[in-house]
Parts: C-alpha cells; sequence; structure tokens
C-alpha cells in the first residue's frame, strides 16, 4: 500500500512506495523555501521543475533541473529554494 506524506501546511506532498532497490517517495513541491532532514543517503531526481539546494555545512547553493539529481547524506539535512512548482523522486539508500 501508498503511504501519503504532507509536509509545510501541504504544500510539499508525497507518496511512499518500495521498489526493487528500496523504498522511494514521487511527490510535488509547490514554489517556496523549505529544510528537510535525512536518516538514509537519498538521491533527489527532479521530475520537472527546478530545485536549488544547499547542503548541511555549506554556503554555495546548486541549482538542478528536469532530469538532473543530486545526493544528500544520510544524518544530514539539506535546504530547498523551489522557484516554480517541482516534481521529484527520492530514493533511499541504506
Amino acid at each position: 500500500m501508498f503511504k501519503v506524506n504532507e509536509y509545510f501546511e501541504g504544500k510539499v506532498t508525497s507518496m511512499a512506495f518500495e521498489e526493487a532497490t528500496g523504498s522511494a517517495t514521487i511527490g510535488l513541491m509547490a514554489k517556496g523555501d523549505y529544510e528537510f532532514g535525512t536518516e538514509k543517503k537519498e538521491i533527489m531526481h527532479v521530475v520537472s521543475g527546478e530545485m536549488k539546494i544547499q547542503l548541511k555545512g555549506e554556503s554555495n547553493w546548486s541549482t538542478y533541473k528536469t532530469g538532473e539529481h543530486f545526493e544528500v547524506a544520510g544524518d544530514s539535512s539539506f535546504k530547498l529554494q523551489i522557484p516554480v512548482d517541482t516534481a521529484y523522486r527520492c530514493q533511499y539508500v541504506d
């Protein structure tokens, strides 16, 4: 069964599922600024739209657009600036 998650008063939604390589979510983020913590390593794929990210401990922001991805270490955090409504897929890696 799928698990639906909502964050930031519904501005970020995701649906969790299991795939051959482990667990994943697919979701949408409305334009805005967000910060997330991680337990496991995450690989974030931008399905449509754009994400500007700042990893924990870094001062620089990096931009990822449709078809690109980035990784976030486990037990960490990252900030997001979403300039346009964006669809994503996040893989969780043990």
